[in-house]
This record gives structure tokens, sequence and C-alpha cells, in this order.
């Protein structure tokens, strides 16, 4: 595939801070780790992670603005352009030696997603897609899966930790989804989660209480791969919200309305 010149930039980013990441995966033990709220995790690599990636994209689009998990928001000079990242989707899986966590980068063009990359460099996967390019995984075209009921597919969430969601909401639309469908499964990194409905691997997924970054370059990887993706409501303001609901149309729809009627007892 051919990329564009932006779309180099973040790969190159992503996959220098996916070496960074690899090199201290192997000494997680020796890591500085503190807590930024209950059950939310920051480490040193999360952080050095997050320098790389700032210095390589700053360096190459000066100007541009960023929303990073750990800095924060940046200001720049380009009121236009805004990088969405997020330097370790899985801190905990990461710190546990779970080789399952990513590097997202996702840029913003005029309040559009127009590129993203997802990166797990445990499994030397690299995610890429351009708005209106495709979606690709190490250069192959990726396709949502064509499995048309629910009681077929296979479906990710992401289970609220302590501190975070309301564990009664969630136990309730899990007994929902469980009754329709042939599995659930539980990552620990909503970027791979939503690569992996991109990917067909997963046939949806869904969760609550995201963050922008962690969402923000899978939901382009989703729709590049012939998905769709919304809020819970049905709406388009996941990045907002934090409410998630991707798969392709046949199983998008069919999780809006399975999600409904918990939606509607709360």
């Amino acid at each position: 595939m051919a990329r564009s010149a932006i779309l180099n930039v973040m790969v190159q980013a992503a996959m220098k801070a996916g070496r960074s990441l690899s090199r201290d995966f192997g000494e997680v033990q020796n890591l500085q780790v503190s807590l930024k709220g209950p059950g939310d995790y920051v480490s040193q690599a999360d952080r050095k992670a997050e320098e790389i990636i700032f210095t390589e994209l700053s360096r190459a689009r000066p100007g541009y603005s960023f929303l990073m998990e750990e800095r924060g928001t940046v200001a720049g000079d380009d009121d236009q352009h805004r990088w969405i990242v997020d330097p370790l989707d899985g801190t905990t899986n990461f710190l546990h030696g779970l080789p399952i966590f990513s590097v997202s980068i996702a840029l913003e063009r005029q309040g559009q997603i127009v590129a993203g990359v997802i990166y797990n460099p445990a499994m030397d996967e690299l995610y890429t897609a351009e708005r209106g390019g495709g979606a690709f995984l190490n250069d192959r075209r990726l396709r949502v899966s064509g499995r048309a009921r629910l009681s077929d597919c296979v479906v990710g969430t992401g289970v609220p930790h302590l501190g975070r969601g309301h564990h009664g909401n969630f136990l309730i639309e899990l007994r929902h989804v469980m009754g329709e469908v042939a599995g659930v499964r539980r990552l620990g990194s909503a970027a791979l989660d939503l690569a992996y409905v991109a990917a067909g691997r997963m046939d949806a997924f869904w969760e609550h209480s995201l963050s922008a970054w962690d969402i923000a370059a899978g939901v382009l990887l989703v729709r590049e791969a012939g998905g769709f993706v919304s809020d819970v409501d049905g709406g388009q303001g996941m990045l907002d919200s934090g409410s998630i609901v991707a798969g392709n149309e046949a199983i998008h729809r069919a999780m809006l309305k399975t999600l409904k009627t918990p939606l509607a007892s709360r």
C-alpha cells in the first residue's frame, strides 16, 4: 500500500514509541509506577513513549495541537489540526506482563479524523487507515466481518474497573448481550478492540467511559474497513461522550437494539 507523507510520520512515531515500550516490557518489574486514580496507573514507560511521540510529531508538523493522555491538551498555532495520542493503551495489561497493549495516534483535521495508527509492539501488528483510503494490517487490506446474526458473533467490551463507570449498569448490559451472542471478550485495550473489529477478528465492540485518545484512531479504522461506529444512542458523539458501539452494518444495528433495553431501565 502507498502511504501518504503524514501517515508515514505517524507510523514512524508509533513504531519508535513501540520499540521503547518493548524494551520496558522486558524490564517491567523495574519501572516506576504511580496511581492516577482508583485502578488507573501511569508508568515511566507511558511517559517515555508519549515524549517520543510528542517529539517526533512536533518535529514533522510544527504548530499542530495535541490531545494526549498524560500531557492533556497542548495548544498549537495551527487550530485546524490536532493529534490525539494514547502512548500506551492497556497500561494495566502492560504492568502485569500481558502482551496486549498498543500505541494509538489519530490526526483530526477541522473536527474530522483523517488518519489513524494503532501499533501493538508485542505482536508487531501495525494497523493504519486514512480517510477514503481503506484500513490495513501490516499492508494487508482489512474488512469487518460479514456475520449477520448476533448469535454467531464474538463481541468485545471493557469491564469498568475500580473507580470508573457504573458497575451495576454494565452488568445489566452484559446480561442482555450475553443472552444474544456466541461469546464476549475483554482485551483491556479499547484501541485494539476496535482494530480487531476492523480486522474481522471480533464482530462488534461496545464500551462506556472512554476517552478520545482511546478510540479516535480505532473509529477511523472500523469505518475504513466497511464498519459502522456510533455512541450507544446511535449518534456521532463518541469522542465527547466516551460511549461507543462498533460492528458491521447489521451487527451494529443489532447491538444498538440489544443495548437499548438496559439503557431504558436505568
